[in-house]
């Protein structure tokens, strides 16, 4: 099995991605808080922010390419609120529209490059740019151990608004944006006692960690992190 990320520039998109495998397998898909345009050969489907770790299975031959919004811009560049896609993987042309994923298909068909394709057709309907104040929030709420009431008063907003903001942009509210961010974190750190990486990441001791990871990932911190294979959408 093969998975490639090629990081992007783009305020829309973190990267474009490439898995592959010659044999059959299942694949571990655990929640980042991104949204993915997926092509795998014969269909786009769009792949909504998760809220727990999922299992998927690679027929042998499997080639799939995506693009990986970054949080908060789902629903700018989607058209709808992003809490409609939470744990599910609708077709593209349900979300899009038929004419566009017939378009991109045919496009991909004779040989294009679906890396680019995909791009492309992001950044198209995501000329508004995300909402800045979601940016803003998303930074926000990255902090170790950070309240949502404090992030909200920091921007002005209503803890209600801010879950209205939050969950129309990134496919979930504040108070799991920033589990999932925690999350994140944690699997950028380098090797560690346990008890280290769960106050490094943020959580408020190790059996906190334990729990969300378990949750989140459906195994234990130490077989996740010693697994530490990258996951597509």
């Amino acid at each position: 099995m093969s998975y490639t990320e090629y990081p992007l520039a783009s305020p829309l998109a973190c990267c474009t991605w490439e898995q592959s495998t010659a044999t059959g397998r299942e694949q571990r898909i655990v929640p980042d808080a991104c949204v993915d345009l997926i092509w795998s050969g014969e269909r786009l489907t769009i792949a909504g922010p998760d809220t727990r770790f999922r299992v998927a299975a690679l027929a042998p031959g499997t080639r799939v390419v995506g693009v990986r919004l970054r949080p908060g811009t789902a629903g700018a560049v989607l058209g709808l609120p992003a809490s409609e896609l939470c744990d599910v993987a609708p077709d593209a042309a349900d979300v899009l529209g038929r004419d566009v994923a017939d378009a991109l298909l045919d496009a991909v068909a004779t040989g294009a490059n679906p890396h680019a394709l995909l791009l492309r057709s992001i950044e198209q309907r995501g000329r508004s740019g995300p909402d800045p104040l979601v940016r803003a929030a998303a930074a926000a709420l990255d902090r170790p151990q950070v309240r949502v009431a404090t992030v909200a008063a920091e921007l002005g907003l209503s803890s209600r608004q801010l879950q209205r903001r939050v969950s129309d942009a990134v496919g979930y509210g504040p108070k799991m944006f920033a589990r999932v961010l925690r999350f994140r974190r944690l699997q950028a750190l380098g090797p560690a006692p346990l008890i280290e990486l769960a106050l490094d990441a943020g959580y408020a001791d190790q059996a906190h960690m334990t729990a969300e990871v378990t949750q989140l990932a459906g195994l234990s911190p130490v077989r996740f992190l010693k697994d530490g294979t990258p996951t597509a959408a």
